[in-house]
Formats: C-alpha cells, structure tokens, sequence
C-alpha cells in the first residue's frame, strides 16, 4: 500500500498533510479500506502512480491524459477556490522579474522560458497554447524540474519567464521572500485542477466520501493552510480533452 500529497507539498506544510492523512486513513479504515500509516511525500510519482495498491495520489491533468487514463480511477478533484476559476479548476501565473520593463508577453518573444517538466499541464501546456496565437513558443528555455526552482530562476536571472500554476504561485507567495522580485504578467486559461486518484482495485466513491468529511473534519488552521474547500467530481473527459503541445489538436 502507498498513498501520498507530494503535488503542494512543502516543509511549511507538513504537519497539515500529515493530519489530514490521519484523519483520511482513520475513515478510510471505518470503511474497511486499508492504507498505509504515514503519506510517502518523498516517493517517486510515476511509481506511486502506477502502483497497484496506491490507496489514494494526486497528479497532474496531462499525466492523466497522455498515461494513466484507464490505469487509475479519478476520485475527484480538491477545490482551492483559486481567484478567476471555477470550484476545482486552476490556471497558470506568468511570472517574470518585478523590475523587468517588458509589459506584455510578445515582448518576451526572444525570452528564457523556464518549465517543470514537459508533461505538466499548468507548467508548460497551458503555457504553450497561451503563447501560441501570439505566433511564437519561446525558443530559449530552462528546465528547472519543478514549479518552485522554475519562480526562483526567474527571480535570480537564469530565466526571465515562467508558468507556475496558481495554488502553488499563492505558497510561493506566502512562504517565499524571493517572491518580492516577481511579478504576474498574464494568467493563463483555466483548466481542471490536479485530480486525486486510486488504483483501479479500489472503491473510488467511498475514498471520495472520505475525503470530503476529513476536509470538513479538519480544524481551521490546517484547512486554511491546505486551502482546502471541498472536493469537486470533475468528469474524466474534461481531462481527456486538455491539449497536449506537441499537437494541433486535443
């Protein structure tokens, strides 16, 4: 058995996560669904993913689409009640450096784009088809490995744009003091936000019963540190039908 939250993970938040997850398995067990005792936050996500006793993950909607469709089950999505989407969406936050001059994106035409990871939906997909209608995708660019160390490479001059997606941009702004240098450019378009997900031999309505009463379980400070505001089901095919950048068409 496996179960982790690595996706928002971060050392201000620990405690929280660890909390909500006693609170998940102790359900979880009511219900006669074993888990495991701690979340594995440091294991490897494709391996987590594909495992078949995950009890319960959190990816990433591209993921979900180009892998793990049919692999896993959705159980649903956490609603972070981010500005400008809907209940379980999320958009991307074009960062660049506060004192940079350039005041809209084509002006970044010849800029050093920095990304996460190719497969990420918020970090570069959501980019690519924003950019796109401008007539360009940015020729230069960093591969940071992950939404934090792609903000920061913007801030120290490795880069000088980037999309973080917009739950992550809200941490990096509270617990960052780096996040003085940056600025938001342009917000992307929403899209379905990081889905929770199972095995395929789990029952993905009775962990979906049981996050949405540790959500509402959990005391104040922690569901405010997790933003959590509830679990929405938002359909497989709303992710199916995200784009992937290396083609036309969805």
């Amino acid at each position: 058995m496996i179960a982790n939250l690595m996706m928002y993970e971060r050392p201000e938040l620990q405690g929280a996560h660890a909390r909500f997850w006693d609170l998940v398995r102790s359900a979880l067990a009511d219900n006669g669904i074993a888990a495991p005792e701690t979340l594995s936050q440091d294991a490897d996500a494709n391996s987590v993913w594909t495992d078949p006793e995950m009890v319960l993950s959190q990816t990433c909607g591209m993921p979900y689409r180009l892998w793990l469709h049919g692999k896993v089950q959705l159980i649903g999505t956490p609603n972070y009640a981010l500005q400008g989407c809907p209940a379980g969406y999320y958009r991307s936050a074009f960062v660049v450096r506060a004192d940079d001059p350039r005041k809209d994106l084509k002006a970044y035409k010849d800029a050093v784009f920095a990304y996460n990871q190719a497969h990420s939906q918020s970090g570069y997909a959501a980019a690519f088809w924003h950019v796109k209608p401008l007539g360009f995708w940015f020729e230069q660019t960093f591969y940071s490995r992950g939404h934090v160390a792609s903000a920061k490479a913007v801030a120290e001059g490795q880069a000088d744009i980037a999309a973080i997606d917009a739950q992550t941009w809200r941490n990096f702004e509270r617990y960052e003091a780096v996040a003085a240098r940056l600025r938001v450019l342009e917000w992307t378009t929403p899209t379905p936000g990081l889905p929770l997900i199972t095995a395929l031999a789990q029952d993905k309505d009775a962990i979906f019963d049981v996050v949405a009463q540790a959500i509402v379980a959990l005391n104040d400070a922690d569901r405010a540190l997790l933003d959590f505001k509830g679990i929405e089901r938002i359909p497989a095919d709303a992710y199916l039908s995200i784009r992937n950048p290396d083609k036309q068409t969805p």
